[in-house]
Formats: structure tokens, sequence, C-alpha cells
């Protein structure tokens, strides 16, 4: 088996190599800070030992996982890689510097693959004089319990970058789904108007954050709300996220950040990890109970549904994806009840047109504008799954 290179100890870091030593490969995990790799150490022993008390390991596999795993503060470690993947800040200049250095010390057939979530492939690939082996494996948090990992070929990937890539992360037991270079892939596009449309919601006054959960947990089916779940993301991921795929789709008005979430980054109010965010997370805090008023429910809920709906339909449109991966990366990545696609069907196509239209005509906002292939459906009485 291949050895494996990871960049950044950090918890995505740490837990993509987790995975990838569990999948039996020799893994060496890089950081330039020695104590934060002693912590990514530390914490792997304490994970391993969890795992054998709950029965999910034998302690000789535990041991195994660990025996296969090394730390280390120089990147000539990964002169014998077959696949390095880099989970370091989300900043293309640094991700630039850091493959064009990776290239004078790994072999020519060596893939270089980036974990961002939402930066071109292609930008970061440019950097390098063999762009055609650079890719993006986009995995998600956390790394060992989420099954879903994005495949981002950039349009100087090879072809053969793209195939080995997919099929050594499917041995590792993830679920992998192919999609195009365009920011926010899959998931973090499509998943915008889950956060945003709720916040439009919120700043108009319609509802309060617990309302809104309540509303898309009980009409939708959610594990979680949208403001539980940027709570749980972290309120500095999940904006950064937004003003990037924002910025990059040159401010596509279905993309555009808001204030309120703008106001508890700059506040540092990032939820769960800060013990604030849209809900108190202090001892004895009390939080507002929902509107359990069924009408404003159901409203609130057709609404973030439909503009859910229309971005995967035009995503879809795009050829962003195959209608399959589309909605497995949404039920996969970010746990939704259905795949939006299959949603639409049942729903009806009609139903989320008149929704969308209403919104257009009332706000005269590009963001509520149906998608062209919504509109080409319904005037050839087309599903997406017959």
């Amino acid at each position: 088996m291949i050895q494996i290179g990871i960049i950044g100890s950090g918890a995505m870091g740490a837990g993509i190599a987790q995975v990838a030593a569990t999948a039996g490969h020799q893994v060496i995990v890089y950081d330039n800070n020695q104590s934060a790799l002693d912590k990514a150490k530390t914490n792997l022993e304490i994970t391993l030992k969890k795992l054998v008390e709950k029965q999910k390991l034998t302690e000789q596999s535990s041991k195994d996982i660990f025996s296969r795993t090394q730390f280390a503060t120089d990147l000539n470690q990964f002169k014998g890689c077959g696949l390095v993947i880099e989970a370091i800040v989300e900043n293309i200049d640094v991700k630039q510097k850091l493959f064009s250095e990776l290239e004078n010390i790994v072999s020519d057939d060596c893939i270089l693959a980036s974990n961002t979530s939402s930066l071109s492939i292609a930008s970061i690939a440019s950097a390098c004089k063999k762009s055609d082996r650079v890719i993006g494996i986009h995995f998600f948090n956390p790394v060992p319990i989420m099954p879903l990992v994005e495949i981002i070929p950039a349009i100087t990937t090879d072809e053969k970058t793209t195939i080995e890539s997919k099929k050594i992360i499917d041995n590792w037991g993830k679920v992998t789904v192919l999609t195009k270079d365009t920011p926010g892939f899959i998931v973090n596009r499509v998943a915008r108007s889950y956060y945003g449309e709720s916040i439009r919601i919120y700043e108009e006054g319609m509802a309060d954050f617990a309302t809104i959960d309540w509303a898309m947990k009980t009409y939708g089916g959610f594990k979680m709300g949208p403001f539980e779940l940027m709570d749980f993301i972290g309120n500095d991921i999940n904006y950064k996220v937004t003003e990037s795929v924002w910025t990059q789709f040159f401010f596509e008005p279905r993309f555009k950040p808001s204030l309120t979430q703008k106001r508890l980054f700059e506040a540092k109010l990032f939820g769960k990890k800060s013990g604030r965010g849209y809900y108190n997370y202090a001892e004895g805090a009390v939080n507002a109970e929902p509107n359990k008023n069924e009408e404003l429910g159901k409203y609130i809920f057709n609404r973030v549904i439909s503009m859910l709906i229309n971005e995967a339909v035009d995503s879809f449109y795009l050829k962003l994806a195959s209608k399959e991966d589309l909605d497995l990366a949404m039920t996969k990545g970010v746990n939704y009840p259905k795949g939006l696609l299959k949603w639409a069907d049942e729903i009806g196509l009609q139903t989320i047109y008149n929704t969308l239209d209403v919104l257009y005509e009332l706000y005269n906002e590009e963001r509520y504008r149906p998608s062209i292939l919504m509109k080409m459906m319904l005037r050839d009485n087309k599903k997406f799954y017959e």
C-alpha cells in the first residue's frame, strides 16, 4: 500500500490520518508546530483507547493503527509518499507556496491533494510544474465519522489522477462523489441557502432562531436546524465559506452573506466552541422556546426548501455533478433527510416554482429567480427520477 502524507495536524488533518492508518497505510502527519503535533499524537491515543473501550476496535488493531502513524516536522520525510493531502489554513498564497515546495520533494507520480472546502483547485495546481497530478479531496468533519468525500479534478488534472484518487478513498470505506472545480463544490455551494434564507427570515422579523430551527426539523425532518448547525460547525468557518463562495461567484445574490452572521463572526461568537453563537451554551443559560405555529412553520420550511432545491437544480443544469452524486452529497455530507432532486420530485417542481415566483415578485431580487432548468422541466412535464 502507498504511503500517505498529511499536512496539518488539526482536527481535519488528524482525522484524515486516522482513517488512512485504519485502512492499512503507513501515514506521516506533518506540522511545523511541535506542540500541535504532540497534541495530535495524544488525541490519537485517546481516540483509539475509546474505540477499544466501545469494542469498535481490538487492542491489537489500535496498536497497529498507532504504529502506522508517524509525526514529523520535516517535509522531506514525504519523499516516499504516493499521496499527500494538505489540510491547512484556507489561504491560497500559503497553499500555492506549500505545493510548489512539495513538488521538489516527492516523486513525479505522487498525487498532491488539497482538502480545501471552497478554494479553486486550478489555482492551487497552477503553482506546480506538474499540475496534472493535483486534485481536490475534500473530507467533512469529523472525518472518521462523516462518510462523504468530494473528489474535485481541476481543468488541468489528469484523468489517471482522478481515477486513482477516487479508488484510494473508496478503499478507505468512504462515499465519494465527483464534482466540478467550482466555488464550494457540491455541499458548500448547495447548502448556502439552508443558512442564508433562514437568516433572511430572521432578519425580516418573521421568526426567531428557535422557531426557524423547529420548523426545519418538524416539517423537513432535518436532524439539526440551520442555526443549531451553524453553531455546531462554527460561525467563523461558516461565515468565511459563505464569503468565499459569494466572492468567487462574482457576487451572485443567491450566496450573499448576512450582516447578522458577520457581526457574530466579528464578536467571536462562533457557537458551541466559544460558548455562545446564535444560542447561549453557558451552564444554566436559558434560550428562547420556539413559536410552534403550524402556518408559520410550514411557510418557513417551504421557503427554505424551495431555495435549496433551486440551487440543486441549477447545479445539475450547470453539470456540477450527476443527479445521483448531487443527492448523495447532501445526504452523506450534511445529513439531509433526502436528496434535494428526489425531494423536488416528491414536492413537485410546480410547487417549488410557485414559491420562488411569489418571492421573486415580492422582493424583485435576482436571489429568488427560478433555475432555467426548472422552467424547461415544467414545460416538458419532466421529473428528475422517472
